[in-house]
């Protein structure tokens, strides 16, 4: 009887799931349908001519816009430009730029390549590309500045409101995972891994044995502002402190095929050397795997400002006509067993936006200390000026900072990194420039302020309540710049990387980060402290 009720019970969950099966297929049938009919009577008869490859790129991008930020349509450029982003290899000029509608700024050139020997300077702004006026191309105007090695490019540029004119001769661009590591004392080593391609493995690898064979009995990798990558990289650089067999990473999916436990495949390279791992506000993804995987297990200290909380891995799909799905597939789970993801993309608030994920759960260690999911991952050790507050992050996203840098960087000759200092009067020049820029901040408190203004009860405001409404406003505006000071430490910290790039190029700003920064020098202190760092991890 037993066994009849079990046979029948499977039968009955079998053909739910046809069922179901069955009306989604039908559903996505029909969508498809209407979607083809709809595009085919577009195109045929709308009054102007219209560009069906642009009308589609758009209407698939503004369908995945109502999912999470990382589920992306590919088209065969971004395909290309993905697949160089995993490589670290391209043909171009050698230089991180930003697009705009009628320019491409140059953001940081790379020491030795193309534009650098060329004399560009972080931001010089590219006006004109051969015969090619940046304001006539609608999109990827910065394809422009690729092509094979040995051809040359004239290009036409501002710098600080003149115009100038080189050539540039391209040649083959290799983006280092590690672009820098050294020692900070005789026992202490340092390394810093900023992105997680085919390279980083490797280049962890080689930099750790090269500190190992100077004599360094301690080690501080540095994640910070560490975006992500590969999965396979980040569990084989855990992989390196982590003997082998143990379960660095769980994905756990609602298509059965890619619900996976990735454990360590490698012998180690060194499990006992106390190890200090850096993350903050903009360490996501691979780097949050590496550091989750490393405190869970209790092989290393956190140590900085919370990381971003991107605990969804993505999986680029083939489709036809070389392009391609970047869709998110599953979630990833640390060794504890807790996910990161801070944003929930499933529920939104009143303007659409991802609400905090506000559900926290407590997961133990291996030597049983607590740790939590629901939003990064937590340093053991929190750095206050590694923090990244919304309003450092608006005057970043403003390119305030940014364009602060390019203006000290024409008016301070500066030979040598023992040379600079950050000057209280340069912290008040910083100031005056936000002060006379186009930087415009909103508060929370305005928010509100100003939703209030747009009810229906805000028309009837007698006078009187109508002035305090705008003497609050303008309160609230000279907030904005004491808010300066309350965020001086986060300021300094992102205006010394700025400008230190400018004279010294990456390898100088890691120089000096060695003897100056806030966050190596606390995680330094650890672990030349054995006792204090032994207890950190019990």
């Amino acid at each position: 009887m037993k066994k009849k009720l079990i046979i029948g019970f499977t039968a009955i969950t079998l053909l739910l799931t046809t069922v179901a099966y069955r009306s989604d297929f039908f559903e996505i049938a029909k969508q498809i349908e209407i979607f083809t009919t709809l595009f085919k009577e577009l195109n045929m008869n709308y009054v102007d001519e219209t560009n069906p490859a642009a009308l589609m790129d758009s209407a698939i991008k503004s369908m995945l816009n109502d999912l999470d930020p990382y589920t992306v349509y590919l088209n065969e450029q971004d395909v290309e430009a993905y697949k160089i982003n995993q490589r670290g290899e391209y043909s171009g000029i050698g230089a991180l730029v930003r697009s705009y509608p009628d320019k491409i700024l140059i953001v940081e050139p790379y020491k030795g390549y193309p534009a650098d020997k060329a004399g560009l300077k972080a931001g010089d702004q590219i006006i004109k590309i051969g015969d090619i006026t940046i304001a006539d191309v609608k999109e990827d105007a910065d394809e422009l500045l690729k092509g094979a090695s040995n051809t040359t490019i004239e290009i036409v540029y501002l710098r600080q409101k003149k115009q100038y004119t080189t050539i540039i001769t391209r040649s083959e661009v290799e983006v280092d995972a590690v672009p820098f590591y050294g020692k900070i004392d005789d026992k202490t080593g340092y390394i810093v891994l900023t992105r997680f391609n085919n390279k980083a493995y490797k280049q962890t690898k080689a930099a750790l044995e090269d500190l190992k064979s100077q004599g360094i009995s301690r080690l501080i990798l540095d994640l910070r502002n560490n975006p992500g990558g590969l999965l396979n990289e980040a569990i084989d650089i855990t992989n390196l402190f982590i003997p082998k067999g143990e379960v660095i990473v769980t994905t756990k999916s609602k298509v059965k095929k890619f619900n996976q436990v990735y454990k360590t495949r490698n012998n180690p390279v060194d499990t006992q050397i106390p190890l200090a791992v850096l993350v903050n506000g903009r360490s996501a993804s691979a780097s949050e795997i590496v550091s989750g995987a490393l405190q869970d297990l209790d092989r290393a200290i956190i140590v900085g400002a919370r990381s971003f909380g991107k605990g969804l891995v993505q999986r680029p799909l083939k489709l036809t006509y070389g392009t391609q799905l970047k869709v998110t597939i599953s979630r990833y789970y640390t060794p504890s067993g807790r996910c990161i993801q801070a944003l929930d993309y499933r529920n939104r608030d009143e303007q659409g936006k991802a609400i905090q994920t506000t559900n926290i759960h407590q997961f133990k260690t291996k030597n049983g200390r607590a740790v939590y999911d629901g939003g990064g991952v937590f340093p053991d050790l929190e750095v206050a000026n590694s923090k990244s507050s919304s309003f450092t992050n608006a005057l970043n996203s403003s390119q305030v900072i940014f364009d602060f840098a390019t203006d000290y960087y024409y008016r301070n000759s500066i030979s040598s990194i023992d040379q600079y200092k950050l000057s209280e009067s340069d912290f008040n020049d910083f100031k005056s420039f936000v002060s006379n820029s186009t930087f415009s901040y909103e508060t929370p408190a305005e928010k509100l302020l100003k939703q209030a203004k747009s009810t229906e009860e805000a028309s009837q405001w007698s006078e009187s309540i109508q002035n305090d409404y705008k003497e609050l406003l303008e309160h609230l505006q000279t907030d904005k710049l004491t808010a300066l000071d309350t965020y001086k430490s986060e300021l300094v910290a992102d205006l010394n990387e700025e400008i230190l790039k400018r004279y010294f190029y990456q390898e100088g700003l890691f120089t000096y980060n060695l003897t100056h920064d806030e966050t190596v020098k606390a995680a330094a202190a650890i672990l030349n402290n054995d006792a204090q760092y032994r207890n950190m991890l019990h």
